[in-house]
């Protein structure tokens, strides 16, 4: 199951909230014609899942966070995002799915582009304090049997929006990765850092 361009799309809208988006960067991005970038935008405009403004001349999109329906698809298109990775990424996908501890995981960094040639697995975990010293050690557990270490990032949620809003590179990086569990609690992160 592979995404549409409109699923890749709505994910690089949702994930890169502070770049404002037209036809013409978008279909760079997603390797198609402007015109088809527009009918593409104004088909999703129309659904309700993106709404535009305009900027002299131009109609910037972001996602419709006022659309619960629009905050449900962008959820379960990041779902979709994670079960049609390469194979090796499904690998950590899945692992980082067995932690049941955080709220939110994304794996990101060099493992999306080198896959087992990576050095090690990036994994931004979001997570309420308490729980911060039992994941630390099921993450040292992992760690201990497999045959790449996970590099984790830890973030509460109040500090992962005040990172964001500081622009902090990392987590710019962490957003734009493969999100493997907490789908909705990061839609909901995105939109309050919007």
């Amino acid at each position: 199951m592979s995404l549409t361009n409109e699923d890749r799309a709505i994910l690089k809208i949702l994930k890169n909230f502070s770049f404002d988006y037209n036809s013409n960067n978008l279909s760079k991005e997603l390797g198609m014609t402007s015109m088809g970038s527009l009918k593409m935008l104004r088909r999703l405009e129309s659904g309700a899942i993106v709404v535009s403004r305009k900027v002299s001349n131009l109609n910037l999109f972001s996602l419709n966070f006022e659309n619960q329906y629009a905050k449900n698809l962008a959820a379960l298109l990041l779902r979709k995002e994670a079960d049609s990775s390469p194979a090796y990424v499904k690998r950590w996908v899945s692992e980082m799915r067995n932690m049941g501890i955080a709220d939110i995981g994304v794996v990101f960094g060099s493992v999306l582009d080198k896959g087992s040639a990576a050095r090690d697995i990036d994994v931004l975990f979001v997570l309420k304090k308490k729980y911060f010293e039992k994941l630390r050690m099921k993450i040292k557990e992992l760690n201990a049997i497999s045959d790449k270490k996970i590099h984790p990032v830890y973030q509460i949620s109040s500090d992962f929006l005040k990172n964001l809003e500081k622009g902090d590179a990392v987590l710019f990086e962490a957003i734009n990765g493969v999100v493997t569990f907490g789908e909705r609690d990061f839609v909901n992160l995105l939109e309050k850092a919007k």
